[in-house]
């Protein structure tokens, strides 16, 4: 069973991402502050979840949250200043939009960098022990999936709304074929090693 906080007596807010290892799109991050007497017994990790799931918990979050914001980091800035530094980035911008301070941060992983002076706290697999980390990682998941079904109207030949930009052998084969958009990563390894891809703008 999750626990709702860390640190019981703070301000806390959950941090999580979503789409750090896909081959195309933005990296999405969620920020979340859960009141102290918050529960639903379906939330957990939400890469344990279904789609469905995810979809039915999302606007339980977004309304029961004491606060909450998203934020995202485009494949062009992910190119510039990798992958790790663009999800932090994305945190980061998240707890910007915060309307209430936390006073304590727990992130999912074991890689952040200090925010302003408040105190954090890495949680290998937090996304499994605290809730508000795992609303976050449910928050960011669903904002993201969104965004890539929106984009899969625009690039329907890649299957995002099934895939949603993630390595997927399908993915992979279907940027052989068509080759590669402004929505792609270049920076990644984007089709297995023997293919030969056309980089050229």
């Amino acid at each position: 069973m999750l626990q709702l906080k860390y640190k019981g007596e703070a301000i806390e807010a959950g941090c999580d991402e979503a789409g750090r290892g896909c081959l195309a799109g933005p990296v999405f991050a969620a920020a979340v502050i859960l009141p102290d007497n918050f529960y639903n017994e379906l939330l957990n990790d939400s890469k344990q979840l279904s789609e469905k799931q995810r979809n039915q918990l999302r606007p339980i979050i977004e309304k029961e949250a004491v606060a909450w914001a998203v934020a995202a980091i485009n494949n062009h800035e992910i190119d510039e200043i990798n992958i790790l530094n663009a999800s932090i980035m994305a945190m980061h911008k998240a707890l910007d939009q915060l309307h209430i301070r936390p006073e304590h941060i727990i992130i999912d992983g074991n890689r952040f960098k200090k925010y302003r002076d408040i105190p954090h706290l890495c949680i290998v697999k937090g996304d499994g022990k605290y809730m508000s980390i795992a609303a976050a990682s449910v928050l960011a998941k669903t904002h993201r999936d969104e965004y890539m079904e929106k984009m899969d109207r625009e690039f329907p030949m890649y299957n995002w709304k099934q895939n949603k930009g993630y390595p997927t052998l399908e993915h992979r084969e279907k940027i052989k074929q068509f080759g590669i958009t402004d929505l792609h990563r270049k920076s990644f390894n984007l089709a297995d090693p023997q293919l030969k891809l056309n980089f050229e703008d």
